[in-house]
């Protein structure tokens, strides 16, 4: 089965699409963006609630995780874990409201809505840069 030219062709193509420089640079960013969620409770200051500062450090070291590619076997193959990277990113957003406790603070809504939405944004940019082969991206 590994020798099948389909399989072959695929991996070739995901190999090129997560070469190139957009592509690395948006692992880099969502890497970024996981350190930045996982400290972002004592940096913006709501370390206070614990909840949300579990669920932000939890969220915040497995997207940076997922993002290198630690997750996966391959690195020209761990574009396709960007699906879950962008489940992160809307659970992130959400996060204040979901969890329990009142987390609905001006801080920690507007640091999870734009954390997530740079992590949603980030993990788009590779699934479709793997599943189409974009290439100005």
């Amino acid at each position: 089965m590994e020798e099948h030219p389909d399989i072959v062709t695929m991996r070739l193509r995901s190999e090129r699409a997560t070469t190139g420089a957009v592509a690395q640079a948006a692992e880099a960013l969502g890497v970024l963006c996981g350190v930045y969620l996982a400290a972002s409770p004592w940096i913006v200051g709501f370390n206070g609630f614990t909840t949300l500062t579990t669920n932000n450090l939890i969220t915040g070291v497995a997207l940076a995780l997922l993002m290198m590619g630690a997750f996966g076997s391959a690195y020209e193959r761990t574009h396709a874990m960007s699906w879950a990277a962008f489940a992160i990113g809307v659970w992130t957003i959400i996060a204040p409201w979901a969890v329990s406790g009142s987390f609905d603070t001006t801080r920690t809504i507007t640091n999870n809505v734009i954390v997530g939405g740079v992590a949603c944004l980030m993990a788009l940019v590779l699934a479709l840069k793997g599943v189409i082969g974009i290439r100005r991206l």
